[in-house]
């Protein structure tokens, strides 16, 4: 099985592209979908009991848990001790149920691949990336976002520049969706005759 890992600085259009895959017929495994269901299930209590007032309704409410972690590395770090291993426990279980099924060609779409080291567990990596005035301008569009929040989140990843470096594959998501498509097809034709890794 070969395994992609895709990424992208927040509004490089990483879900876009992760979109396109997907209709091609390769299964997508959403970091950050899981990080949401974590928030709403197993990751509440240890979360909770780190960053006290961040729970409403037994869910994590995610404006107030930012509320805390914004210029605060250390807690950053503590979170991403609580969450990192859950989400990748999840999945290292989506990657055995493909193996099990011999997929050929799988994607694990993680926002922090390079930052969190998990570079190792793919064959290659797909960097998203856009000119950097067009990401600020999706970004800031967004309902509540900031220029602090923007600039706060940007601090905690890695920048564009060394990840197109450290990528195998880049896709420029500042032309049309269909040439984000097109390109999406040329990776995986690219990628058709080279040997994966055995998964179990």
């Amino acid at each position: 099985m070969f395994i992609l890992g895709l990424t992208g600085s927040i509004g490089m259009g990483k879900s876009t592209t992760a979109g396109f895959f997907r209709a091609a017929g390769v299964p997508v495994h959403d970091s950050d979908a899981v990080v949401h269901r974590l928030y709403e299930g197993e990751a509440v209590g240890p979360v909770e009991a780190a960053f006290p007032g961040v729970t409403v309704d037994g869910r994590i409410h995610r404006a107030k848990l930012s509320e805390r972690l914004i210029g605060n590395p250390d807690a950053i770090r503590k979170l991403e001790t609580i969450v990192h291993p859950l989400v990748r426990a999840v999945s290292e279980r989506f990657v055995q149920a493909q193996a099990a099924r011999g997929t050929r060609v799988i994607v694990l779409d993680i926002p922090l691949l390079f930052e969190t080291g998990s570079e190792a567990r793919v064959d290659a990596v797909v960097v998203v990336s856009a000119p950097a005035d067009v990401q600020r301008a999706r970004v800031l569009s967004r309902e509540g976002m900031t220029t602090e929040t923007l600039d706060a989140l940007l601090a905690r990843q890695m920048s564009d520049a060394e990840k197109r470096a450290r990528a195998h594959f880049v896709v420029d998501s500042s032309r049309s969706f269909d040439s984000a498509r097109a390109q999406v097809h040329g990776i995986l034709r690219a990628i058709a005759a080279l040997p994966g890794r055995r998964i179990g």
